[in-house]
């Protein structure tokens, strides 16, 4: 099994900003954040994944 990688720095800050908006949308009533709250929270988490787990992403 490889060591994981850190990931490239564009796939970290779409990662993280994805988390940030999910985060808002739980806590702060955002129309169309609230409505994705989970959503986002998902993607920025599997992208953050994606990006630690292969080399290219």
């Amino acid at each position: 099994m490889k060591a994981p990688s850190a990931p490239k720095k564009i796939t970290w800050i779409v990662g993280l900003i994805s988390g940030i908006l999910g985060i808002i949308g739980h806590y702060a009533h955002v129309q169309i954040l609230s409505e994705y709250n989970y959503t986002l929270l998902l993607v920025g988490f599997l992208v953050l994944a994606a990006g630690t787990t292969f080399r290219e992403i």
